[in-house]
């Protein structure tokens, strides 16, 4: 398959046909998340706060294997781009090699550190029991995990979009539909509560995984991967890590930011954790969609910038950024009109979905100028500079949000403090972001 139509096919349509299976895809990701949530809510209170705490460790194993994809993905689309081939078969293949090690290691890691971790947050036996009960069974997918999302870049790197939709939605609709009957025992399968969501979710991940590796061996890609490419080549595996390691960290940031933010606000009572929990899994609706449109440009980026188009990568920035602040208004609004509503899909406490009420309007005020950063973010991995891209995320996730959050949410004596934190962060790392990406871009 000729891959030049990614230096030659015109910026709105490449970038359209890029993004649009990915924005797709990530929607039902995220329509996944909230579904999965929206069950487990029905178990009862305790059952969605064990989920919410469980959820930060979530993140940080598909900050692993996303990170890492995003490595291979960024060096397979260079060297296709510099008309590298073998060197591209070598990276894919060493790529999904060190995929596999990373799913055992996250297995071993969460086994031995799920329970102090989760009596870290509450001292509640009953949540902490239910945490694990979920935790012990979702993390024996790392590996089906890790070996899928390293799939998933790989036909990213080269274009093949509408398959990676096809494997990432088959996963996730596949989960929605065993999620209620797993979990509450419906028809022939045994009622198995929190074991049932994350055997559900297990189930989907392997779906997707099979998925890939039909399309694999039905429609070759570009790439190969087999034994004949496992051939440890220092230089590559290093520059899959200098993009992989900064962007585990960009993704991991999001899991420190909740269990820091879990633990100011567990002054103020449960249920305000769960209020910030299930605001999390509603912002993936928004960032998921904007996440599709950076998964889309990040490969052809990299393939341009391989190719020495510094113009194309300029104009694919620009209509990035015009997408994902259209995507980014849309949730706004969403937050702004109905987020009772929005709330009542995870509790049905009335004064939980007050705290949730406030928290959403607040927060959402911060939505669309993040477009600017999450872009930067994307564009920069795209050139294969993962720690500009690590900078605007600790930015964003640590060094202002998590100061701001604890002064404030001590001076006002409220969780409103914790809420107002948001915007305000998003505000100024959009200003900073800017300025990294001018700087990183004229040193390409």
């Amino acid at each position: 398959m000729d891959q030049t139509f990614m230096k030659e096919k015109k910026i709105l349509p490449l970038v359209m046909s890029m993004s649009l299976p990915m924005v797709l895809s990530m929607l039902v990701n995220s329509l996944f998340n909230i579904v999965d949530s929206f069950f487990v809510a029905k178990m009862s209170e305790d059952a969605m706060t064990a989920l919410s705490l469980v959820y930060p460790v979530q993140i940080v194993q598909t900050a692993v294997a996303v990170g890492f994809g995003i490595g291979i993905n960024v060096l397979i689309a260079y060297m296709l781009g510099a008309q590298q081939q073998e060197r591209a078969d070598y990276a894919a293949t060493t790529g999904v090699v060190l995929s596999v090690l990373h799913g055992v290691l996250i297995i071993v890691v969460t086994r031995l550190g799920m329970p102090a971790f989760l009596g870290l947050f509450t001292r509640n036996e009953e949540v902490i029991d239910l945490g694990l009960r979920y935790s012990n069974i979702a993390f024996l997918f790392a590996p089906i995990v890790t070996i899928g999302v390293a799939y998933e870049k790989i036909f990213q790197s080269v274009g093949r979009m509408k398959e990676t939709m096809i494997s990432m939605m088959v996963g996730f609709v596949a989960n929605i539909i065993l999620d209620p009957l797993m979990i509450f025992g419906i028809g022939f399968f045994p009622k198995m509560g929190m074991e049932g969501a994350a055997l559900a979710t297990g189930i989907g991940q392997a779906i997707s995984l099979v998925s890939y590796l039909t399309y694999y061996f039905l429609r070759p890609l570009p790439v190969k991967i087999d034994r004949h490419h496992i051939v440890w080549q220092k230089d590559l595996v290093g520059r899959m890590y200098s993009v992989g390691i900064p962007s585990m960290f960009n993704l991991a940031l999001s899991s420190v930011l909740l269990a820091i933010v879990n633990a100011i606000l567990s002054i103020y009572g449960d249920a305000c954790v769960l209020v910030f929990g299930a605001y999390y899994k509603l912002q993936s609706f928004i960032y998921l969609p904007g996440g599709g449109v950076i998964q889309g440009i990040r490969p052809i980026i990299g393939y341009n910038h391989g190719a020495g188009e510094k113009k194309r990568v300029r104009s694919i920035f620009i209509t990035a950024i015009v997408m994902t602040t259209s995507i980014m208004v849309v949730g706004t609004v969403l937050c702004l009109a109905v987020p009772g509503w929005l709330m009542g899909l995870f509790t049905e406490n009335a004064a939980t979905i007050a705290i949730g009420e406030t928290a959403l309007r607040v927060i959402c005020l911060g939505f669309i100028v993040s477009a600017v950063s999450v872009t930067c973010c994307g564009a920069l991995e795209g050139l294969g500079k993962g720690m500009p891209s690590l900078v605007i995320s600790l930015m964003r996730y640590i060094i202002l949000i998590i100061p701001l959050a604890f002064v404030l949410s001590r001076a006002m004596n409220a969780p409103m403090g914790v809420w107002i934190a948001f915007p305000v962060t998003e505000l100024i790392t959009a200003v900073v972001s800017i300025v990294i990406y001018k700087i990183e871009v004229n040193k390409a």
